[in-house]
């Protein structure tokens, strides 16, 4: 039987301050599992927690709670070195985030991949120009041909950015004060309600 490709299992993370009086001032909540090689286009606010839920699916970031296992393997318990062979997560212009080291090496497990099997672009710089949109569309496609699970997570402010997620994505997470929001296909996303606030004008002229 087959492993899901990712599970994000009750994954809870939160931030607080203050030492003696604790005040929590966010967290997240994530719990769903994609079985198979997909493209998940992902959108919502500043500060809603995409980025977090990225950190915490490669493993840079610890759970408060929860887990995230990648093809099986619960990626917080995966050798520091190898975790990039389960998911790797580009943020912006493609610099791979970095994470810190919590526990020795002999006390984790080795990775059972030798390639990145979830790859996590965290809002990628579109160049209108030259072909760039359609090389890195077509690269998302090779990496899903692969046997690749891809997340694309943009924050839409122009047209082509939601052309963008219609073309290439085959389900959808939105993501607002922490929550998550899923949908099968770019319409069901659209008709939402939190997302059309989010959208605005651009759910009319995309």
């Amino acid at each position: 039987m087959s492993v899901p490709f990712l599970e994000v299992d009750n994954l809870r993370k939160e931030y607080s301050r203050g030492l003696i009086n604790k005040r929590i001032t966010f967290s997240l909540e994530a719990n769903f599992s994609i079985e198979e090689p997909a493209i998940v286009g992902m959108m919502g606010p500043n500060g809603s927690g995409k980025t977090t839920l990225f950190e915490l699916i490669t493993g840079s970031n610890l759970p408060s709670s929860g887990r995230v296992m990648v093809m099986g393997q619960n990626i917080h318990d995966v050798r520091y070195d190898e975790r990039d062979r389960l998911a790797i997560h580009y943020h912006q212009s493609y610099q791979v985030r970095s994470f810190h080291r919590t526990r020795p090496k002999f006390m984790m497990q080795p990775a059972d991949c030798e390639y990145p099997m979830v790859h996590l672009f965290d809002e990628p710089q579109f160049n209108t120009q030259d072909g760039y949109i359609g090389f890195m569309l077509d690269f998302f496609r090779k990496l899903r041909g692969e046997g690749r699970l891809v997340f694309v997570c943009l924050h839409p402010n122009e047209p082509f950015h939601l052309n963008i997620m219609r073309e290439v994505c085959e389900r959808y997470i939105f993501v607002r004060d922490g929550s998550l929001t899923l949908a099968d296909d770019f319409d069901k996303l659209v008709e939402l309600e939190p997302v059309r606030d989010y959208l605005g004008r651009l759910v009319d002229v995309a």
